[in-house]
């Protein structure tokens, strides 16, 4: 088991032009992260080779991993050409992934305003139909593709398992975001011990919790059942990450575990503290 830190974490001193995502990967290995999960927001590596092997040769030299690619996709679109030019794409990042050399790669699978049972139920094979293409795709090169619960459509930790089991491909797997179950109204450890023997990489994530009677004001969003969270320092928030990485290490799970930060303090130390905390809550378990 390695803790790491995605350069999600990051993004808005990368966004705000204080460091490169080279300098972020060094920060990385600075505050003590053992791996970095590449997140490409704010700039591409589809078209970029030059930057690809870049960041793998900056992560040999501070001496982490490069862990997991994570990227954005939409199959959730209601033309066949828009569908198969999407399953394209993002076969496209699969080459991506083997050029930074990892084995896992997280993709979206779907957004739609409409997030109702009805309508996933009513898209689930299709959507199933292409993640299979991109894992079997993907097999070729030894990785395992995944869907993240992220995005309230497919967040749910049912929701999820049922696309996991519709693709039924042994490199489809999920990864497992601590947190963001929060974000539908889920409880988190249920949900992480439900959904733990699907997980190809796990995300440690934190929030602030307020009921939606008791609106806090600027920097928070709503649930899908409308209460309140804030990105906090993992370790800091509301949810109960101690609980959740015992019942991480109790299922033997021996894959990375990454953090991610969006709270409002400085990403930095934010990112550090969090990192610093959840070595400690895994050691301790």
């Amino acid at each position: 088991m390695k803790v790491g830190v995605s350069t999600y974490s990051l993004y808005r001193p990368v966004h705000e032009g204080k460091m490169t995502i080279l300098e972020a990967i060094e920060k990385i290995a600075e505050i003590g992260g053992e791996h970095v999960e590449i997140v490409p927001i704010g700039y591409s590596l589809s078209d970029n080779p030059e930057l690809t092997d870049q960041i793998v040769a900056k992560a040999k030299e501070v001496g982490i991993e490069v862990s997991n690619y994570a990227i954005y996709a939409n199959f959730g679109v209601d033309s066949d050409e828009e569908f198969a030019k999407e399953i394209e794409r993002v076969k496209k990042e699969v080459d991506v992934a083997a050029r930074l050399g990892v084995k896992l790669m997280r993709h979206d699978v779907a957004g739609r305003s409409d997030t109702s049972i009805k309508q996933f139920n009513g898209e689930l094979q299709r959507l199933a139909e292409a993640c299979r293409q991109v894992a079997d795709y993907a097999a070729q090169y030894g990785i395992t593709t995944s869907v993240e619960n992220h995005g309230y459509y497919i967040q749910a930790s049912d929701r999820v398992q049922a696309l996991v089991q519709a693709v039924d491909r042994p490199n489809f797997k999920t990864t497992l975001d601590v947190g963001n179950f929060m974000c539908v109204d889920e409880d988190p450890v249920i949900a992480v011990r439900k959904n733990l023997p699907f997980a190809s990489m796990v995300h440690i994530k934190d929030f602030y919790l307020r009921q939606a009677s008791q609106d806090p004001g600027e920097g928070w969003f709503k649930t899908a059942g409308g209460n309140f969270l804030r990105g906090a320092i993992a370790g800091h928030g509301d949810i109960k990450l101690r609980e959740s990485i015992r019942l991480i290490k109790a299922s033997g799970y021996d894959g990375y575990l990454s953090i991610e930060f969006e709270g409002m303090e400085d990403a930095v130390q934010g990112t550090r503290i969090g990192l610093e905390n959840v070595k400690r809550f895994w050691n301790e378990a």
